[in-house]
């Protein structure tokens, strides 16, 4: 049988334990264990056994109990090749050494290896919000997968940075954040752009920024009961 499906399609090879099957789908090969997002396995060879993690400590499962945020973890063990991908994002690797810290928006965290400690943190300078906005921080020695709506793009922090706070999804964990506001007293008569908050970041690193402010990115507006409305920054 011809096709050009068998083109550039076909499984890749690597010697990497991360590489990318292609700009949507992570291939992991896998001979030990890796964490994944809950649901994010779209095919496996070898053998691969699949235990849920939930939020991984009694420390985070009280944060998660408090903040409502939590990343949906699997524990993927065995010997083989999986492959993972989340709704067709663009899928990016990143390398963490020695002395790194990330801080990730959960919604965009595909993978890591376990030598990857995380946690659930409050970001600074971000207390405007009724109970302030979390991200999950990735530390240690290892690779992380992270996904993006769109091509993202990677901002050096060199000069003062601002971003929309739902297309931020990964920062160097070092950088300090604050809360910038740009609204005009036109927008409190209805002639506002819909532009009125961003973080501010400033300090020496990076910042990922999609191209997308889109469903599951926005940050949340956590209440005393629970329930409600309000911005959503879900781990």
């Amino acid at each position: 049988m011809r096709s050009e499906l068998f083109g550039g399609n076909l499984e890749a090879t690597s010697g990497e334990g991360f590489a990318l099957q292609n700009s949507r789908m992570l291939r992991v090969a896998l001979d030990g264990e890796v964490m994944a997002r809950q649901g994010t396995m779209v095919a496996f060879q070898g053998q691969v056994d699949f235990e849920y993690q939930g939020s991984g400590g009694i420390g985070r499962m009280l944060k998660k109990a408090v903040t409502g945020e939590g990343v949906p973890l699997m524990r993927c063990r065995g010997k083989g090749d999986l492959f993972l991908a989340n709704f067709a994002a663009e899928v990016h690797l990143l390398r963490l050494e020695e002395g790194d810290a990330l801080s990730v928006n959960g919604h965009s965290i595909l993978a890591f290896e376990p030598t990857l400690t995380w946690d659930i943190r409050k970001i600074e300078g971000a207390s405007m919000f009724a109970g302030g906005l979390f991200n999950t921080i990735l530390q240690g020695t290892g690779w992380v997968a992270i996904t993006a709506h769109g091509t993202p793009v990677v901002l050096q922090t060199d000069a003062p940075t601002y971003v929309d706070a739902q297309a931020a999804i990964a920062w160097s964990a070092g950088l300090q954040t604050s809360i910038h506001r740009t609204m005009k007293l036109g927008a409190l008569v209805g002639r506002g752009s819909g532009e009125a908050v961003q973080l501010a970041f400033a300090g020496s690193g990076f910042v990922v920024v999609q191209a997308s402010e889109g469903q599951g990115v926005a940050p949340h507006k956590h209440s005393g009961g629970g329930g409600g409305g309000g911005l959503d920054l879900d781990f």
